[in-house]
């Protein structure tokens, strides 16, 4: 397990994450127990608005007044005034990022977003536990960080513990984009009021969840079943997965550079 890792220090950008097995929420057919996951690498932070920025900076076409209106809605970074990044929320994650725009980022690092089940698996796990999905103390916790109102003001990155696999802040921090976040549909309310999923969600999705006890894990499914491609967040970022074998590239570095 890693140690803390300051945002002003050279940390690696990614880890490898083992492959397992492991029982999602929503996916599993009834009479298949669990899913496998092959390797791949992760992100070992939610990219911040700094390497956001040195992404738009490469890629001007990107930027909020260039963006066509399909890649994103109103809201796409408006919380930076004339398109340039508040200097101090450099290592806060990056938000208000449509699902296009994070995946345009990872590809110019030579990687992807990471999938549901992928993003889920390396989430089931605690600060000791590869598996903690069924800890009832690692559950609570989840709970209690979920069930926080969003406060206006983000921290920077790396804040907290990491956790089995040294990746940091996949909870309590922000919502994070998947790859193909809405895969999955659940039952719930307010689906289709997109202002209003920052709150909690009910409804008869949870009645076909592995495990009735994780409603921190319901709460993510229904967050992505309640949001389109184009929809930005104030509490919504990514970060970027990669296949096993791949090293990330630097920042706003393009194929053409290299």
């Amino acid at each position: 397990m890693a140690g803390f890792c300051v945002p002003l220090q050279i940390c690696a950008q990614s880890v490898l994450i083992e492959a397992g097995n492991f029982t999602p929420l929503y996916g599993v057919k009834p009479d298949q127990k669990e899913v496998h996951v092959k390797a791949f690498r992760l992100d070992v932070h939610p990219v911040t608005t700094q390497k956001f920025h040195e992404f738009l900076k490469a890629h001007p076409k990107w930027y909020p007044k260039k963006i066509s209106k399909i890649l994103a809605d109103s809201e796409y970074l408006s919380h930076w005034e004339k398109g340039m990044y508040p200097k101090e929320e450099a290592f806060s994650p990056v938000t208000n990022i449509s699902w296009f725009a994070a995946h345009a980022y990872c590809q110019s690092q030579g990687g992807r977003l990471p999938t549901v089940l992928e993003w889920e698996y390396v989430a089931a796990a605690s600060e000791t536990k590869k598996d903690a999905s069924r800890d009832p103390k690692f559950l609570k916790k989840l709970l209690s960080w979920y069930s926080k109102p969003y406060s206006g003001k983000l921290s920077n990155v790396g804040k907290e513990k990491p956790n089995f696999w040294g990746v940091y802040d996949m909870h309590g921090l922000i919502w994070e984009w998947t790859q193909d976040f809405n895969s999955v549909f659940v039952t719930g309310d307010n689906r289709q009021d997109k202002d209003k999923v920052k709150a909690l969600f009910c409804g008869g999705g949870a009645l076909g969840a592995s495990s009735k006890e994780n409603y921190a894990a319901f709460m993510r499914y229904a967050l992505r079943n309640s949001v389109q491609g184009k929809y930005t967040l104030i509490n919504l970022g990514f970060r970027c997965a990669y296949d096993r074998d791949v090293i990330p590239r630097e920042s706003g570095e393009s194929k053409e550079n290299r």
